[in-house]
């Protein structure tokens, strides 16, 4: 299921982001080119935040990580897991399922060359509290790469300095802990910076962790 708590279709908080849209809307007016709402569990325990909507991937799709390799790495992890159930097909209307797993991003508009502002990180991250503020049993929250990190820190009410990034580092901040992974790019995977062994580790440690909670 998608969730409502995010921007609406035409958002003007960001005009550079804004214009991006409204440029790939023209070109390509069959894709979905509006701020991609989160998929998953509503009542999730575990909370996936990414960086932002891959052009080819989620703007074209409108569901977070659907449609480029990142999401082929996250739901077959996901799957493997437990997270998720049937057919991940790189389509909004394949029939996957996220069981106890919600999946969003820090900036929920494709940024041009990926790269988001300041600024505009700053902007969105009301919509990544509100949806923190949505889940009532979210114990568990993976951040993929550097920006989701620090933007989920902040919303969770803490700063980076003290829980700085590292890929495999946790970090307790109060009522949730924070599980950090270099984000499954392409480009990370084909460079070696992550391994499908690296990324599946980080998902073992948070079925570990979820499990113990309930104990």
């Amino acid at each position: 299921m998608n969730l409502v708590v995010g921007p609406g279709r035409d958002c003007p908080l960001c005009p550079r982001l804004q214009a991006f849209r409204e440029a790939a809307r023209q070109r390509e007016p069959l894709w979905h080119n509006a701020p991609v709402p989160s998929f998953g569990d509503a009542d999730a325990r575990l909370l996936i935040v990414g960086l932002a909507p891959g052009l080819q991937g989620a703007n074209r799709t409108g569901r977070p990580f659907t449609g480029d390799w990142a999401g082929d790495l996250l739901y077959e992890t996901l799957l493997d897991f437990g997270f998720a159930r049937g057919v991940y097909d790189e389509r909004p209307d394949d029939d996957l399922l996220l069981v106890d797993a919600l999946v969003t991003n820090a900036v929920r508009c494709v940024p041009p060359e990926n790269k988001p502002t300041s600024q505009e990180i700053n902007g969105c991250r009301p919509f990544l509290q509100a949806t923190i503020e949505d889940l009532p049993r979210l114990r568990a929250v993976v951040a993929l790469g550097r920006i989701a990190h620090d933007s989920t820190v902040r919303a969770l009410g803490s700063i980076p300095a003290r829980a700085p990034f590292g890929h495999g580092a946790r970090h307790g901040i109060g009522s949730r802990t924070l599980f950090d992974s270099y984000h499954c790019s392409r480009y990370n995977t084909n460079t070696g910076v992550l391994t499908r062994e690296m990324f599946r580790k980080v998902f073992a440690e948070v079925c570990a962790f979820l499990d113990s909670d309930r104990l």
